[in-house]
């Protein structure tokens, strides 16, 4: 736990101004981005601090699959079924604002505005999928 990470408050539900969303993984939360870039826009954090997606290890892939099937779960909660149609990946520093591990789950990825297509770019230097 980083006091001073705003995921980590969110994630020990000490920002009473984010709402969680239903997650079955009690090692990771789910809540909406405050500037979405699609119609849904979800991050599906680690309870526990982790380093951003530079960090990440091969013993990490586990927990990247577990962070990935959250999304999708919580995109059909809400009522997305087209998992065709959906953008998963994190932003690399410096171009992450938050220094807290969090995926990027934004549907469907066939309305993304134009600087959302940009900032979101598959493979990108700055977005890994």
């Amino acid at each position: 736990y980083e006091g001073k990470c705003v995921f980590c408050r969110i994630a020990r539900r000490e920002e009473p101004g984010t709402a969680l969303l239903p997650c079955e993984d009690e090692d990771l939360v789910c809540f909406r981005d405050i500037k979405p870039g699609a119609p849904h826009h979800y991050l599906v954090v680690p309870v526990k601090h982790m380093g951003n997606c530079k960090t990440l290890k091969k013993e990490h892939i586990p927990l990247v699959k577990r962070m990935m099937e959250v999304g999708k779960a919580v995109l059909q909660k809400n009522n997305f079924s087209d998992l065709n149609d959906v953008r998963m990946g994190f932003h690399c520093p410096p171009f992450c604002s938050i220094a807290h591990l969090h995926l990027h789950v934004l549907a469907p990825a066939s309305q993304l505005g134009f600087f959302s297509r940009l900032y979101y770019r598959i493979n990108s230097y700055w977005f890994i999928t």
